[in-house]
C-alpha cells in the first residue's frame, strides 16, 4: 500500500514519485491549496494538494485530524523561505495526485501534543497516546537496544533458551503472583519473579552460555522505577569468575551504548567496595555525577554535649556524617526546611546545618543554633574535614547507620539534581564486595543481601558458619547515573555450601528440600562453576531515553496501584470461571 514512511521523504528522492501511509497530523486549508502533514512511525512530511487535482482536492477537504490516510505524488522542493529546518523531512513536499481516506477519526480525548494530559487520561487512551513521536521514538529505541545486545551475546557464543512463565512459588524478595491450576486443585503455579533457578539448571545441563529477554513478575509495592511485570535481560555463563564476567558484560553495555546512542563510555568503568559507596555516598547505587560526599564525624562527636549528635557517635548502631554543600550558603530558610521535610520521608528526625559566612573568622563566621553546642576545636575540625569554604553549608546526620544513610544519601542526590550539580551525562558504576547476609533486627535472623543462591567469597563451609556477619559475597551490580540496572553474582555450586546458607537463613531442611529440593538434587550431579547477571531492560531504556520512569518505556505498563486503565484489569471473573478452579470465595455478610 505504500513505497516510503513518512519520515523517509527526502532531498534523495526529489522528482520521484511516492505513495505513502499514515495519520493526518495537522491539516491546513490555505484558501486554494490544502496542506495536510501526514505522520507515521518514522516522522512527518508535508502534502500538498491543489484544484489542479479536483478529485483529491476534494477529499482533502474532508480531512480531519487523525484521519487515516494513503497519498501518492511526487516529491519536490519546497518554495524559497518555506522550509521547516526542525524536520529531517523539512526541504521537501509531496505534491499530492491522489488521497485515499483509509479511516475516519473521531475528535481524539486529548490532544497529542498536549505535555499536560495527565498519565491517568493517557494511559486509558494508551493507543492513541503511544501515536505521540515521543513514545514512538522511546519504543524504537528499546528495539534498537534489544538488538544489539542480542547480537553481542550471539556473536560471543550465548544461546535464546526460554525457561517456563508457569513454575513453583520460591521465595526470591517478593511475593509471587498465584496461578491456580484447574488440573490440580487446590495448587497453585507462580509466575517467576526471574529465571534465576533454571538458569543454573542450564549451566549444570552443560549449556554453558545462555540469554534470555524475558518478562519477570514481582507483586510488590510500586514507584518510578517498578512495575509488576517487568522484562530482564538475563544472562549465565558456566566455567567464569566474577572479574571474567564484569569485563564481558560491560563491553556489552559499552558496545550497546556506542551502537545505539553513539556514546564511549569509560574504559573501564569504575569499581567501588560496597562498604566505601555506603560510607562515602550513603547508597549502594551512587550517582557518581554528583560531586557531593558524606564526610565522617562520628570520631568528633562522641565527646560533644549536644547529645543528638553523641548519642548515635557512641551507638555502635550509629552513625554521624556531613554533607558539605558548596555554595549552599545562599539557600533560604524555607528551602532548608523542605530539605528538613525531604529527610523525613527517610526516618529522620531533624536536619541540623551550619552556614559557613566567613570560614576564616572562626565560630562567629558560621550561622546555626547548634554552634553554640560545640566547643572552637570541634568546630575547626569540622571546616577542616569537610573542606568547607565561606558560602558553603554543611548539613548533618546522626542516627541509627541505616537512618543516616537513607537520609542523607538521598538529600545528597536531590541537592545535586535541584542545584544543578551534575558533572557528565553519564557515570557508570560496578559496585563489589557486597556482605553476604544483613541482619533483619525485627525477625532476629540473618537474610540474603542479593538471594540464596549467591556464593560467598570462601568455599570454607565452617568459616562462612562461624561469621557470617564478616562474610562477603562473590556479588556485583551495575550502577548507571545512580540506579542499578544489573545485578549478578557468582553461584553457590556445591550442595553442602548451599545447604549451609539455607540453614544460615532459617531455611529448614524440610522445607529446603520441598522447595528447592530439584536444585539440591542437581548440585550432586556434577555441577559446574558458574555466574551470570541480570539487567533490568526497562530501567536501562528509561536511562538512555531520558526518561522519568518506566511506564515511559512501556508499550502498556501497569499504574502504581497495578492496574490496566486500559483494559480494566485486574478484573472480577464469573463463579463459573472459579468453580473450574475449586476457588470459593468468601462472602462478607
Amino acid at each position: 500500500m505504500r513505497s516510503h514512511y513518512c519520515g523517509q521523504v527526502i532531498e534523495t528522492l526529489l522528482d520521484q514519485d511516492v505513495t505513502l501511509c499514515g495519520w493526518a497530523h495537522r491539516r491546513r486549508d490555505h484558501g486554494g491549496v490544502i496542506f495536510i502533514d501526514l505522520r507515521d512511525r518514522e516522522g512527518l512530511v508535508q502534502a500538498v494538494i491543489d484544484p489542479d487535482t479536483p478529485e483529491a482536492f476534494t477529499t482533502a477537504e474532508r480531512v480531519r485530524n487523525e484521519y487515516v490516510l494513503r497519498v501518492s505524488g511526487r516529491v519536490r522542493r519546497r518554495p524559497p523561505g518555506t522550509e521547516n529546518p526542525n524536520l529531517p523531512t523539512g526541504a521537501v513536499e509531496v505534491l499530492a495526485r491522489e488521497i485515499e481516506i483509509l479511516n475516519r477519526s473521531e475528535p481524539l480525548p486529548f490532544q497529542l501534543d498536549d505535555d499536560d494530559t495527565s498519565e491517568e487520561v493517557r494511559l486509558r487512551y494508551r493507543y492513541l497516546d503511544l501515536r505521540r513521536p515521543e513514545m514512538q521514538n522511546r519504543l524504537q529505541l528499546r528495539t534498537r537496544t534489544i538488538s544489539a545486545l542480542r547480537q553481542f551475546l550471539e556473536q560471543h557464543g550465548f544461546m535464546d533458551i526460554e525457561t517456563p512463565m508457569l513454575t513453583k512459588a520460591t521465595p526470591e524478595g517478593a511475593r509471587d503472583y498465584l496461578v491456580p491450576s484447574r488440573t490440580h486443585p487446590g495448587s497453585f503455579f507462580a509466575l517467576p519473579q526471574s529465571p534465576q533457578l533454571f538458569k543454573q539448571l542450564l549451566m549444570m545441563a552443560g549449556l554453558d552460555r545462555y540469554y534470555q529477554v524475558v518478562r519477570c513478575f514481582r507483586d510488590e509495592d510500586l514507584r518510578a522505577d517498578r512495575q509488576p511485570e517487568f522484562t530482564q535481560l538475563d544472562i549465565e555463563t558456566s566455567f567464569m569468575d566474577e572479574a571474567s564476567i564484569i569485563d564481558l558484560m560491560e563491553e556489552l553495555i559499552r558496545q550497546m551504548f556506542k551502537a545505539v546512542l553513539e556514546v564511549d563510555l569509560p574504559n573501564p568503568f569504575p569499581r567501588m567496595p560496597y562498604d566505601t559507596a555506603m560510607q562515602r555516598y550513603g547508597s549502594d547505587k551512587p550517582d557518581l555525577r554528583i560531586p557531593l560526599e558524606l564526610t565522617e564525624l562520628s570520631d568528633l562527636m562522641a565527646t560533644v554535649e549536644f547529645k543528638v549528635f553523641s548519642g548515635p557517635a557512641t551507638n555502635p548502631n550509629g552513625r554521624v556524617v556531613a554533607l558539605r554543600v558548596p555554595g549552599g550558603g545562599s539557600l533560604s530558610r524555607r528551602e532548608i526546611d523542605g530539605y528538613t521535610e525531604f529527610v523525613g520521608r527517610y526516618g529522620a528526625k531533624g536536619l541540623a546545618y551550619i552556614k559557613v559566612n566567613d570560614a576564616t573568622a572562626g565560630r562567629e563566621g558560621l550561622q546555626a543554633p547548634i554552634v553554640k553546642f560545640m566547643d572552637d576545636e570541634t568546630l575547626t575540625k569540622i571546616l577542616t574535614r569537610t573542606g568547607a569554604e565561606s558560602g558553603d553549608l554543611i548539613f548533618f546526620g546522626a542516627d541509627s547507620v541505616k537512618v543516616v544513610n537513607d537520609a542523607l544519601g538521598a538529600l545528597r542526590v536531590k541537592i545535586g539534581h535541584d542545584l544543578k550539580l551534575l558533572k557528565g551525562e553519564w557515570a557508570p558504576l560496578w559496585v563489589v564486595n557486597f556482605p553476604m547476609f544483613e541482619w533483619d533486627e525485627t525477625e532476629r535472623r540473618w537474610n540474603a543481601l542479593h538471594h540464596p543462591f549467591t556464593a560467598p567469597r570462601t568455599e570454607d563451609t565452617e568459616e562462612v558458619r562461624a561469621n557470617p556477619q564478616q562474610c562477603l559475597s562473590r556479588a556485583y551490580d551495575m550502577v548507571l547515573n545512580g540506579t542499578e540496572i544489573g545485578g549478578g553474582s557468582v553461584r553457590i555450586h556445591r550442595q553442602e555450601m548451599q545447604s549451609l546458607v539455607f540453614d544460615l537463613l532459617g531455611i529448614a531442611p524440610d522445607e529446603a528440600r520441598a522447595k528447592f529440593g530439584f536444585l539440591l538434587d542437581a548440585l550432586k550431579f556434577g555441577c559446574p562453576p558458574h555466574g551470570g547477571i541480570a539487567f533490568g531492560l526497562d530501567r536501562l531504556v528509561m536511562l538512555m531515553a531520558g526518561a522519568k520512569s518506566i511506564r515511559e518505556v512501556m508499550a502498556f505498563p501497569k499504574t502504581q496501584t497495578a492496574a490496566c486503565l486500559l483494559t480494566q484489569a485486574p478484573a472480577p471473573v464469573t463463579e463459573a470461571q472459579l468453580r473450574d478452579l475449586n476457588i470459593r470465595l468468601r462472602r462478607t455478610p
